[in-house]
């Protein structure tokens, strides 16, 4: 028994051995590339009529006033529901604000959410606003040399106008003085271009040549040099709507931090001005102060200079400001302050409820 089957295992060892020695050897065959993808042909850049007819719907013409005084604007709506940006100088000091959107001709009553006063932004809300076309916004900036267009509430006739123009320059830093009050205030990282943004444009959509929001006109038709030709290039700039962006997100938060103020305005009924006096601490003189207001109970007289609020050192006006929107209405605060003569006073005040500032 052990014989034969030894012989059969001899015999499948041989069989399997030829079977592999007959087997075609394996050869490396080179398989012919992929086809290759399809690139898609770049956007067609819109007409001047098909950039117009896309922007129109997303702007909003803003008047904005405050007793006889009024600004004029331009505001760009965000969401459906009414949620617009607009520069924070068009509603500063505004009472009462109202909007007429570009996309059905309805007017709204319009409340400031929150703003940023040295990015020179406001967010406002339409009151009985509802699926509103709203603006695509850009997620990078186009280069330098990239041709846009501004448009706006030009001259405040209620007629929104539309600019061309390219991109000149980024992150120019200028300084623009505020109609309202006459303050300057210094702008950083801004925009500029070539397209002579003039007043009432202030608020509205900088746009590519495909109708994405790159930008939110702020200052325009600011020369170099006075004395230039009349066709010099005017520098007009306008707010990177990354910026924007960030502001809107802030405010959406409900809490204000850094320069951002979020909900209704402190108000403390009382102007005031940077004061350095020989021999006394600096802070914020007053100038004159509102009738019935928190500043008018304290006592607050004009020429009085503010020099605590709420516990802390007030030297300068931007200080007393920036102390004061961090507070809300109905807060109570001590402030203090020194007469002419020099005496030092000081009292609790219950903050009221005040337009943007």
């Amino acid at each position: 028994m052990s014989g034969r089957g030894g012989s059969v295992l001899l015999v499948a060892l041989a069989t399997t051995a030829s079977l592999v020695a007959s087997a075609p050897a394996l050869v490396d065959v080179a398989l012919p590339p992929p086809p290759p993808v399809p690139v898609a042909p770049p956007p067609t850049p819109l007409t001047a009529d098909e950039l117009t007819a896309r922007t129109l719907p997303v702007v909003v013409t803003i008047d904005a006033s405050a007793g006889w005084t009024g600004m004029t604007g331009t505001g760009i709506v965000i969401t459906p529901d009414g949620t617009v940006v607009t520069n924070h100088h068009v509603v500063s000091g505004a009472t009462d604000i109202s909007a007429v959107s570009g996309a059905n001709g309805l007017i709204y009553d319009a409340e400031v959410l929150g703003y940023d006063r040295e990015r020179d932004l406001a967010v406002l809300r339409l009151g009985t606003a509802s699926d509103l076309p709203a603006a695509t916004i850009a997620e990078d900036l186009p280069p330098v040399g990239s041709r846009v267009t501004a448009f706006g509430n030009s001259q405040g006739g209620g007629v929104v106008v539309a600019t061309p123009g390219t991109i000149v320059e980024f992150d120019r830093n200028v300084v623009v003085r505020d109609a309202t009050d006459g303050s300057r205030h210094r702008l950083t990282g801004m925009i500029r271009t070539d397209a002579p943004i003039r007043p009432g444009d202030s608020g509205g959509p900088l746009v590519d040549e495909y109708g994405t929001v790159v930008g939110i006109n702020t200052a325009g038709a600011v020369q170099r040099n006075t004395d230039t030709s009349p066709d010099t290039t005017p520098e007009a700039y306008a707010v990177p709507i990354t910026e924007a962006v960030t502001v809107v997100e802030q405010v959406r938060t409900g809490v204000s931090e850094g320069s951002v103020h979020v909900g209704p305005t402190p108000r403390l009924g009382a102007s005031v001005t940077t004061a350095r006096r020989d021999g006394q601490d600096p802070g914020a003189e007053v100038l004159w102060v509102s009738y019935d207001s928190p500043a008018y109970h304290a006592g607050l007289d004009a020429g009085d200079v503010v020099v605590s609020f709420d516990g802390e050192r007030v030297s300068s006006t931007g200080e007393l400001e920036e102390r004061l929107l961090r507070r809300s209405p109905g807060d109570v605060v001590s402030i203090e302050w020194t007469t002419e003569s020099g005496e030092r006073r000081s009292a609790d005040i219950v903050l009221e409820s005040g337009p943007a500032r």
